[in-house]
């Protein structure tokens, strides 16, 4: 299955000056802004009057190049555990799932091998909590076997073991961890690619599951952002149908159990990868009836509002985001339309 859409980047030395997060392309090969293109099938005090622009710093950001992938795939599930970043399933170059994870490690610049998953996934969810991985849901062979497995990594011991299942089995599903809990969002969860509006709540010290409110857009292949306790699901596409891509974006606030619409996505997309630095949501990548994209948008929650700022250098979808001591990593991933898997790995950095 693949995951996306496009849009046009407007940058300005002004904003690039307000943002200091903002990430430009090195000139060493990335794609700089410039027109829309088809590629291939937390808050101030109290008396503060208005929240700024979130901003790392005054320094200059760029697009790099980092050690590829190892094993090159798509539709992976990818998440970052005591700062490494692990690349978990996927499709391989034959279309075969896999049980491959990969390890990142920033610092070194240099992969490395984990053991591998219990049983062939893609389309699963990741997140890190409490230095363990934690993969549910996704598929194991094509698109009409949904899962309800949670499988939880200790690097410690580099071993598996198995959970309490989901009560509602899916794929092309996200997940976010918010107060220790994890949460799974969206999907698809049967014949005819139903999409599902569970949002199933993951206890890990009772391992077990609880219900939470709907989220009101059911979707497939949506991305998840996390600021300030709150959880941002944005993007995503009905019933796997990338020509049906939406740019709703939902904000669920575990406090009330309740659900809020927030500011569009501008770039109406599916297929894409999510990672929060500073106090932004940066939505990467995605697949559209048009083909792959390297649409880099960013949103700020405190202003409601969407930035669009330098473009992902290797347009794709199926990939991951997670970032890392202030710099986001978006490895594996398709850059056409369907099945392709490049070893493509770029990062974010100051």
């Amino acid at each position: 299955m693949v995951k996306g859409a496009s849009g046009t980047l407007l940058l300005t030395v002004a904003l690039v000056a307000l943002l200091g997060m903002a990430c430009g392309n090195d000139d060493t090969g990335g794609t700089p802004a410039g027109p829309p293109r088809e590629v291939s099938p937390t808050p101030g005090p109290p008396d503060t009057p208005e929240q700024p622009t979130p901003s790392l710093s005054s320094d200059a950001r760029r697009w790099e190049q980092r050690a590829p992938v190892p094993t090159p795939r798509s539709e992976v599930a990818v998440a970052e555990v005591l700062g490494k970043i692990y690349v978990v399933g996927g499709f391989d170059d034959s279309g075969i799932p896999t049980t491959s994870v990969e390890v990142y490690d920033p610092d070194t610049d240099k992969w490395s091998q984990a053991a591998p998953l219990p049983a062939p996934r893609h389309h699963a969810a990741a997140v890190g909590l409490d230095g363990k991985l934690y993969v549910v849901g996704g598929f194991e062979v094509g698109f009409s076997d949904p899962r309800d497995d949670l499988f939880v990594y200790d690097p410690e011991s580099n071993t598996w073991e198995e959970k309490s299942p989901m009560p509602t089995a899916r794929g092309a599903l996200a997940a976010a961890v918010v107060g220790g809990r994890i949460y799974a969002i969206a999907g698809v969860a049967g014949a005819g690619a139903a999409n599902s509006d569970a949002v199933e709540v993951y206890e890990p010290l009772s391992d077990s599951w609880t219900r939470a409110a709907s989220i009101p857009t059911p979707r497939d292949h949506l991305a998840i952002g996390v600021i300030d306790g709150k959880i941002y699901a944005i993007g995503g596409r009905i019933s796997f149908d990338f020509g049906r891509n939406l740019d709703t974006n939902e904000e669920y606030d575990p406090a009330t159990d309740g659900w809020v619409e927030r500011a569009p996505l501008p770039t109406a997309r599916s297929g894409i990868g999510a990672a929060v630095v500073v106090g932004l949501i940066h939505v990467v990548g995605g697949e559209g009836s048009q083909g792959t994209f390297d649409e880099n948008e960013a949103y700020d929650p405190a202003s409601d509002s969407w930035q669009t700022l330098p473009s992902l250098p290797t347009a794709r979808h199926g990939m991951g985001a997670a970032a890392v001591s202030g710099a986001i990593y978006v490895p594996a991933g398709g850059p056409m339309a369907g099945l392709s898997v490049p070893s493509a790995h770029e990062a974010c950095v100051p």
